[in-house]
């Protein structure tokens, strides 16, 4: 007996707050966030969990009903090459959210999954299901509260259809903060540090406006002293990177983190140091600095 679940995921602000949630029927629904976070991220969290929560019975198979294109994707197109070049785009970027890839990698072995496009808002019962309680998380948090949670699932007895039980235990709470992406603070670092990357070559202001602290100070390339309205200005007109090499990832306290990478552009390198720390519950860039190597 197929296994029918709908998987979403939401952001306000993108990155901003954000919630996932996945739903069978009303009585087998999961539905978390985190303070922090993007769209893509929910989109794939709320696959991880479902598939994490079905674990008691992966002998069933599931079809999972997804409105992102990125998310059916990356799980059934990119993530096979992804692997073979060591989690690295064609360009040599690394990619974006791999540590939820890998588990989702690790989570699918074996399974008998299926993915299928859905049309988002556009009426599907389960995909409006799991929408609003993915919206609703990213609400709660967004309002420093709690989501709900939801009855989650459990296996039911033979000849019942899955989601049907009158009670589910579920996994327990929705874990709070980071933690409910399955990221600490080093992994959050790093995701939104690749965004940032992206949206300084792509010139990309919203993205940065979000991303980079009010307070933030950069040192360009050039050695010039930036805030964060002159950062595209000053590494505008240069090469795409076309491969990044991590230095290093240290968390120096649970709300400071410094990262530190080479850019490779040809036949030049440069070192990236960039500090994030949480600033009203959001993972911001306070200060970013590349040095070009002689």
């Amino acid at each position: 007996m197929t296994i029918i679940a709908a998987a979403d995921g939401s952001a306000l602000g993108n990155p901003g707050p954000a919630g996932w949630a996945w739903y069978i029927d009303e009585n087998a629904w999961h539905a978390g966030g985190w303070k922090h976070g993007t769209n893509n991220m929910g989109e794939l969290m709320a696959v991880l969990d479902l598939l994490n929560s079905t674990e008691s019975v992966r002998e069933q198979p599931l079809q999972i009903l997804c409105d992102s294109q990125y998310v059916i994707n990356c799980l059934t197109k990119w993530m096979k090459g992804w692997k073979k070049k060591g989690w690295k785009k064609a360009d040599g970027k690394p990619v974006l959210n791999q540590d939820l890839l890998k588990e989702l990698d690790a989570a699918l072995a074996g399974r008998d999954v299926t993915f299928e496009w859905v049309k988002g808002h556009a009426g599907h019962p389960l995909n409006e299901a799991a929408d609003t309680r993915a919206n609703g998380a990213a609400k709660a948090y967004q309002a420093g509260k709690a989501p709900q949670a939801g009855p989650g699932f459990t296996k039911m007895p033979d000849g019942v259809t899955p989601g049907t039980a009158t009670t589910a235990p579920g996994r327990g709470e929705a874990p709070t903060g980071d933690e409910a992406s399955g990221m600490g603070p080093v992994d959050m670092a790093l995701t939104l540090e690749a965004e940032v990357m992206d949206a300084i070559e792509n010139g990309d202001r919203s993205t940065l406006k979000v991303l980079l602290s009010p307070q933030f100070r950069g040192v360009s390339h050039r050695g010039e002293l930036v805030n964060a309205a002159l950062v595209v200005d000053a590494e505008s007109g240069r090469p795409v990177a076309d491969g990044v090499e991590r230095l290093l990832e240290e968390a120096v306290s649970s709300s400071v983190v410094q990262l530190a990478y080479r850019i490779h552009r040809g036949d030049s390198s440069s070192v990236v140091t960039s500090w994030w720390r949480r600033e009203d519950a959001a993972w911001k860039c306070f200060f970013r600095q590349e040095t070009p190597e002689s």
